[in-house]
């Protein structure tokens, strides 16, 4: 196999029938799909829960790694909460994160691998907010996979969201587009990121 590293993708299921999902992972010669949901099950689509997936994967040739554990966007380190809420910042300074990480990097010398969680777009999810963007970081060429099969670079999305809170007009055009960047996707964390009720409880009994 090359050692030349391949771009990382990124796909969420939504409510896809399994099939077209396959068809898309296909559509972009995706050949190791790698789960960064937290809880790898879905109520609703359960074509797609951790153990069925895996083996309709493998018969059209697709490897099935699961990755939530350190990439997932519902940390079980208390310590990456404020008020309740995960804090992406939080998450990717972790060493269980960085790690999970460097096994997508190696990963990828040696498959095209697509990220995998539930939301359709990526604007709102984790793999975006959090791990796609901790890639760019590394210099890595990421890409996200719409419902519609056409692929948009990380770049492109990033820019979307700076456009949706207005941070990329001629207002801000001397800041660095990092710091930019940073503060869009904060934003939208509040919106869209996890919350444990637990410690939003606890946060609120003892902040009364």
């Amino acid at each position: 196999m090359s050692t030349t590293n391949s771009p990382v993708l990124t796909i969420g299921h939504s409510n896809h029938a399994l099939d077209s999902f396959i068809a898309l992972l296909q559509r972009h010669h995706v050949t190791a799909l790698a789960d960064v949901r937290s809880a790898p099950y879905s109520r609703f689509n359960p074509q797609f829960n951790r153990e069925p997936l895996a083996g309709n994967l493998k018969k059209h040739g697709i490897e099935y790694v699961y990755l939530g554990h350190a990439l997932g966007g519902r940390s079980d380190d208390p310590t990456c909460y404020e008020n309740g809420r995960v804090r992406y910042d939080l998450v990717a300074a972790t060493e269980l994160f960085q790690n999970g990480l460097d096994r997508v990097i190696r990963g990828s010398a040696h498959y095209r691998i697509a990220l995998f969680c539930a939301e359709q777009e990526p604007l709102e999810c984790h793999r975006t907010l959090l791990v796609a963007q901790a890639l760019n970081e590394r210099r890595v060429e990421v890409s996200h996979i719409h419902a519609d099969g056409r692929l948009e670079l990380h770049s492109e999305a990033m820019d979307r969201l700076l456009n949706l809170y207005r941070l990329g007009g001629l207002f801000r055009a001397t800041q660095p587009r990092e710091k930019l960047v940073a503060e869009a996707i904060e934003l939208q964390a509040k919106r869209v990121a996890f919350v444990d009720k637990n410690l939003a409880t606890t946060f609120e009994e003892s902040n009364p």
